[in-house]
């Protein structure tokens, strides 16, 4: 049966936009996806989270004057789950690798607080491709403000910075792309994952093969991750063999 599904996001623009080009390229098929933002890093939501153990996230979400249109027709239980899209952004002034291991551990599971994605280092990570770029070995300070936005804009293919305009076909490449760059993350093998591979599992070999070596991370989006967490092995090795 199509459900509800419940996006957050942390901006209201870039995440839209690829949220829209998913939905128009059918990848959610007859499922409704409800988006709405946070508008804030993932840090402050680390502090909501700390001011409140008992968290309930779509009370949060609702009580946001940005949601009010969005959701003022909804409860908790019209969504089937809840996702949550967050960047790692580790220039931000309260940013500290705890606090990103607490809200993995309690954004974990769709039904309930709802699960989180998390780009490294942005959103932009997405499109941070071109012909020239060595795709697996990509890696970008993650302390540092590197203006990563304009960066990806002059580096990745032209083909790839409208984000409206991406087709199927270019889904499925960028797909692949960044499945295989997450199996190499945690595995180091360039290929596509054989099993699911946890946000924490990604954030940990983050953190011990980039962050604690060299202050980098390895570019990573949070979007074909999602794709894969949700349909499974077997129905993206079906779309990328097509």
């Amino acid at each position: 049966m199509p459900n509800r599904i419940l996006f957050v996001f942390e901006g209201e623009r870039t995440e839209n936009q690829i949220t829209d080009n998913l939905t128009t390229n059918n990848f959610f098929g007859n499922n409704t996806i409800i988006q709405c933002a946070y508008c804030t890093d993932i840090y402050q939501l680390h502090k909501e989270i700390s001011n409140d153990e008992d968290l309930d996230t779509f009370s949060l979400l609702k009580e946001k004057p940005q949601n009010s249109h969005a959701l003022s027709a909804y409860d908790r239980s019209d969504f089937a789950e809840i996702y949550l899209f967050f960047d790692y952004d580790g220039h931000a002034n309260t940013a500290t690798d705890e606090k990103i291991e607490r809200v993995l551990t309690l954004f974990n599971e769709e039904t309930s607080s709802g699960k989180i994605f998390i780009s490294y280092p942005m959103v932009e990570a997405l499109k941070h491709y071109s012909d020239s770029i060595n795709f697996n070995k990509l890696k970008v300070k993650a302390k540092e403000n590197i203006k990563y936005k304009n960066l990806v804009h002059f580096q990745c293919k032209k083909s790839l910075r409208d984000l409206t305009s991406y087709s199927k076909s270019t889904w499925i490449q960028l797909i692949e792309l960044h499945l295989m760059k997450m199996n190499y993350i945690v595995n180091d093998d360039y290929s596509l994952p054989k099993s699911n591979i946890s946000q924490n599992d990604i954030f940990l070999n983050q953190l011990e093969k980039y962050i604690n070596v060299d202050c980098t991370v390895a570019v990573l989006s949070s979007f074909p991750i999602f794709l894969f967490d949700y349909y499974g092995i077997a129905y993206i090795t079906g779309l990328l063999s097509k």
